[in-house]
């Protein structure tokens, strides 16, 4: 009788373990997804340059363009809807939310390259050029 107590508790305890592993593996892809999306949709918000900034040799994005291409990378690539709630092909359960969004352009009259330094998101980075910054979260 002794073995077989000690036999459930260490199959309830492999089971724990079990599930607890497969959540953890559910979100590292989660947050892999989340990093992606990120970096995918700042690189297309840093390609919206104002053309009449351009021909005078100052590279300075478009704030409002920026952040619309942002959102719009974000929703197609994460599965989400206008207002980044998920969709039924999303794989996340909540709303994505955008807590930060920064562009750092020649309108800044900062020289490259720069070291950029966010204390409140733990951010620190040199930048070599024009650059949009952007934290989201979600629940998990």
């Amino acid at each position: 009788m002794d073995y077989i107590i000690k036999l459930a508790f260490v199959l309830l305890i492999f089971i724990y373990s079990w599930f607890f592993q497969i959540q953890n593996q559910e979100w590292d892809q989660l947050r892999n997804m989340l990093k992606d999306a990120n970096n995918i949709a700042v690189h297309d918000a840093a390609q919206e340059l104002d053309e009449t900034e351009l021909t005078r040799g100052r590279l300075i994005i478009d704030p409002t363009e920026a952040y619309d291409t942002f959102q719009q990378t974000l929703q197609n690539n994460l599965g989400l809807d206008s207002g980044l709630f998920p969709q039924g092909s999303s794989r996340f359960k909540t709303q994505v939310k955008i807590v930060k969004f920064d562009i750092i352009d020649d309108s800044d009259g900062v020289t490259f390259p720069l070291l950029y330094e966010d204390s409140e998101y733990g951010i620190t980075k040199y930048i070599a050029g024009p650059s949009v910054i952007a934290v989201i979260e979600t629940e998990h």
